[in-house]
């Protein structure tokens, strides 16, 4: 017995472990000296692995020298996007562009808005009563929206020049007010417009600041001449959900056991997430259950076990199609995936999957250039715990790691060869399994019919 533990440690020990063991490679570029690397799991990997906890993935450095690795979800970081508001505008006037804002006279609605506002001992307007020519001096902004109680939330203000005008250059100042006595400087931005001779512009014509609720602003001028904009728009800042990212393939049917079923051949590596139905054209509706053929016991039969049931569809509506959502995708269901409809369907629709794929982190040691290696059968799991691959880094330095980028997969004939030739011997230790299996049946069913006839031939002779 110790002699056969001592083999098999033997052989677990000299079992080869290398990139020419796998079936596919891709070479990975790192820039720098990183020492922990990040890098989405590419699509390669997946079609190509044998293992849907993808067992067989491996990293290795130039001399063949596997490197610590970990695979992670994706972490959802929120995008985003910005939406223009309105903004109403009311003109300072003043005899002097430079005259100082303060103490502004101001008439408001009920609800806030603002219905007037001037200068102190001005008429707020350009046409003088008596009075010396006034000229801008200064902008009030209402960026109330109306129906909204509270203010809204402004990371930058948009400026566009009046028509016929494709030149200006400015510096101007931003304040901002909850009830336009008190006044908080935001900030000072440099606005520019300029225009060569093929009227082509170039233009600065933003003012951007941290985002901050805000009722009132007020624009004045360090610099340039106060400008009456054709408008000005508040851009308020949109905080969107994080899309993870998501992989998806097409998967061709083929017939089924039965004429109402079409079957899909799931690559190994991949675990879907959803699924749905590729119908291109005309319009379909389809009921259906997603489910796998499972093998009856003694009889060598298959029969159909559904999963779940769903309607696919394609309808079409003044010019647009309707499509049906995807599903969730079943867990647990095999290589095989069936779908059975109710008749034998019209067409072979193409089934769509989608996965989202894992963060691959591993450490930058040994020596490089890297490469990700896949594809091989019965590899035992090599993924470590993110502590044992980046011990002491926050969630933060996590999601900030160098990103390394992956080429795109190689075949390794041997490697093919090989697996071709072991999945040959696998299939045919099976059927020498199956053939002695039955073997042993028959040989069971002849000693009982021959203790079942010897038995007779007693009871015949005792008889007489």
């Amino acid at each position: 017995m110790n002699a056969l533990l001592l083999a098999a440690a033997a052989a677990t020990t000299a079992a080869s472990d290398l990139p020419q063991d796998y079936t596919h490679v891709m070479p990975l570029s790192v820039n720098g000296k990183p020492s922990v690397v990040q890098l989405q799991l590419p699509r390669d990997a997946y079609l190509n692995a044998r293992s849907a906890s993808l067992n067989d993935l491996r990293v290795f450095d130039a001399r063949g020298t596997p490197q610590p690795f970990t695979l992670r979800q994706p972490d959802a970081v929120p995008g985003t996007s910005h939406r223009a508001l309105p903004v109403r505008t009311f003109p300072l006037m003043a005899e002097r562009a430079d005259a100082p804002l303060a103490g502004l006279e101001v008439s408001t609605a009920t609800d806030g808005r603002v219905l007037s506002v001037r200068l102190p001992g001005h008429q707020g307007t350009a046409s003088g009563t008596g009075r010396a020519q006034e000229r801008l001096a200064g902008l009030v902004l209402d960026l109330r929206q109306e129906g909204k109680q509270e203010p809204p939330t402004i990371d930058a203000l948009h400026f566009t020049l009046p028509p016929g005008r494709n030149t200006y250059t400015g510096q101007v100042l931003l304040e901002a007010s909850d009830d336009l006595k008190h006044w908080d400087t935001i900030g000072v931005a440099e606005l520019s417009w300029l225009a060569n001779a093929s009227a082509e512009t170039l233009a600065n014509d933003k003012l951007e600041f941290p985002a901050r609720p805000m009722r009132y602003a007020r624009l004045g001028w360090r610099s340039g001449e106060p400008l009456s904009f054709a408008s000005i728009s508040a851009q308020s800042p949109v905080h969107t959900p994080a899309a993870a990212p998501v992989e998806s393939l097409l998967l061709q049917a083929q017939p089924g056991r039965d004429p109402r079923d079409l079957q899909y051949k799931m690559p190994a590596g991949v675990a879907p997430r959803r699924v749905g139905l590729q119908i291109d054209s005309g319009n379909m509706v389809l009921p259906a259950m997603l489910g796998n053929y499972v093998e009856v016991r003694r009889t060598g039969q298959f029969r159909f076990e559904p999963a779940m049931s769903t309607t696919f569809y394609r309808l079409e509506k003044d010019g647009k199609a309707r499509l049906s959502d995807d599903i969730t995708a079943p867990a647990g269901m095999g290589e095989r995936w069936v779908l059975r409809f109710d008749q034998p369907p019209p067409v072979k629709p193409a089934l769509r999957i989608s996965w989202v794929p894992a963060t691959l982190v591993f450490v930058a040691g040994g020596t490089p250039p890297y490469t990700l290696a896949v594809g091989r059968d019965k590899a035992p799991w090599a993924a470590r715990d993110i502590s044992e691959v980046a011990p002491g880094f926050t969630p933060a330095e996590l999601r900030t790691l160098d990103r390394a980028t992956a080429g795109a997969a190689q075949e390794q004939l041997e490697a093919l060869s090989n697996a071709a030739k072991q999945a040959s011997a696998d299939n045919s230790a099976a059927q020498s399994r199956l053939m002695i299996l039955w073997g042993v049946l028959v040989l069971g069913v002849a000693v009982v019919a021959g203790m079942v006839w010897r038995l007779l031939r007693q009871a015949g002779a005792s008889s007489t």
